[in-house]
């Protein structure tokens, strides 16, 4: 029984939750014997701690992946008889953070209300600028347990126009 090339076809974050998922597929090859596959991964290179049987099919989504950590998958082929071959060659993941997103608005007073979600623990700089080449620092945050933050720039009335960035500082 042969298993040609496990593959990550696609890898998403659902939210900045710490929460993403990898799409993983492998050729199925033609030999009549075998009946399915099963994957294998953990958080270490061949010490595989987590087993899935995926039946005959030639693709899977791993689920609720932990923003940050490396994930190592192999995958099997067995037979209706239970015989199972050797692992597969090895893939490894690393689940990146998300991007941070980044909401806008604007009070009575004329005062910018930054929102952005990212990973919980991050800090982040809140840069402003008039023109696009100086930045200047106006505060510094850290995501909440709830993934967000939010940041009023009180300065705001005071300029006829700015523009913000954020950065993270986070090791």
């Amino acid at each position: 029984m042969f298993l040609a090339g496990l593959l990550i076809c696609s890898a998403f974050i659902t939210s900045a939750s710490a929460q993403a998922n990898v799409k993983l597929c492998w050729n199925r090859g033609s030999d009549p014997i075998v009946a399915g596959f099963n994957l294998y991964y953990g958080g270490a290179s061949r010490v595989y701690t987590n087993k899935i049987s995926v039946g005959p099919a030639s693709t899977l989504t791993v689920s609720n992946l932990v923003i940050g950590a490396t994930y190592y998958f192999a995958a099997t082929t067995y037979s209706a008889a239970g015989a199972e071959s050797a692992l597969s060659g090895e893939v490894s993941y690393t689940v990146p953070a998300p991007a941070p997103g980044l909401q806008l608005g604007v009070t009575p007073a004329r005062q910018f209300v930054l929102t952005v979600a990212g990973p919980v623990g991050h800090t982040y700089d809140i840069q402003a600028t008039r023109d696009f080449i100086t930045w200047t620092v106006i505060g510094t945050v850290t995501v909440g347990a709830n993934g967000s933050f939010s940041f009023t720039d009180t300065n705001a009335p005071g300029f006829s126009k700015r523009f913000y960035r954020t950065h993270d500082t986070s090791p």
